[in-house]
């Protein structure tokens, strides 16, 4: 059963400063929970919402709970890839927004349903993908990248001190047989770290976290999805809309942190030289300091505690 919680729920809705006639976009539908949130607040009339989602469970269950708002034509649900979120705007011929939102990450289903290869503590097949039209997953990541490729990616998108070891270790162990199930996987990187870190890991956390993370992060190119779709989107946000990202690890928000500067001030010239490269702000930054959950929700929702939301508004 598809199941989701989504993370600052209020603080992401009062974060978009929903107006009754206003047209928002759920970048990452997922189980429908912000999207539910901002159509209680929209008008009967005018007001609605396009959810986009890649995931095909995630769709399917949404389409249930909020079948009455389906039926009203409130919210129109696309399956795409919120990289292609002008290609989805167009094709409902819509040229302006007033909002949009983006739930990053893993939801806590596809943690949670084993088949789908997220979690490093429950075996399952090696997958990974969000959208399971992907033709890249992580069993074909891990047996058929080189030693140097993989010890890149663990780097880069994992930031993992014993990433170059953690590489050397699963190119030895495919020689003898194909890694195929994630429990395999963690055993792997467990005999590339320290004994002594091997079940704590770094500050307390799985040994095998990083690794992971990178992985998915690299086969749903994560990072360059959430790059392009905000240049894309921030020219059909409205003047006054806004756009909120909440991420999850320090790469995301870091990306968005850095993109929401360069929005509000895209001048490329030489720092004490007048401006002759023509670009203009395009709004604030909301909240210069990250929104993170109160002590109430990170008691309910354990997912929450890394959540960190980022707004920015058109100008």
């Amino acid at each position: 059963m598809f199941e989701h919680t989504p993370v600052l729920l209020e603080e992401t809705i009062d974060g978009l400063k929903i107006k009754k006639d206003g047209i928002y976009v759920d970048a990452t539908l997922g189980g429908g929970g912000h999207s539910e949130k901002i159509l209680e607040k929209v008008d009967e009339g005018t007001g609605f919402v396009i959810g986009i989602d890649q995931d095909e469970d995630a769709i399917s269950h949404t389409k249930d709970k909020l079948k009455k708002y389906i039926d009203k034509k409130k919210l129109f649900i696309v399956k795409n890839n919120f990289e292609n979120v002008d290609a989805v705007l167009d094709s409902l011929n819509i040229e302006k927004i007033d909002g949009i939102l983006y739930d990053l990450g893993v939801s806590s289903y596809q943690f949670d349903e084993e088949s789908r290869g997220f979690s490093y503590n429950k075996d399952a097949k090696l997958d990974m993908r969000m959208d399971k039209e992907n033709t890249l997953t992580c069993e074909m990541l891990v047996n058929d990248f080189s030693e140097e490729e993989i010890y890149k990616i663990i780097e880069e998108y994992g930031e993992d001190n014993f990433a170059k070891n953690i590489a050397k270790k699963i190119v030895e162990y495919r020689q003898n047989k194909r890694i195929e199930n994630t429990l395999e996987l963690v055993e792997i990187i467990k005999s590339a770290i320290p004994a002594k870190l091997r079940y704590t890991g770094v500050k307390g956390k799985n040994p095998a976290k990083r690794t992971f993370q990178a992985f998915r992060i690299y086969i749903n190119r994560e990072l360059e999805v959430i790059d392009n779709s905000l240049d894309k989107v921030v020219d059909r946000v409205n003047e006054g809309g806004r756009i909120c990202v909440i991420t999850f690890h320090s790469l995301e928000d870091r990306l968005v942190k850095n993109k929401f500067k360069t929005f509000k001030n895209p001048c490329t010239c030489p720092k004490g030289y007048p401006c002759v490269c023509g670009k203009k702000s395009k709004g604030h930054i909301v909240n210069k300091k990250v929104i993170t959950a109160k002590d109430l929700e990170l008691d309910k929702n354990k997912r929450s505690k890394s959540a960190k939301l980022r707004i920015f508004e058109r100008g």
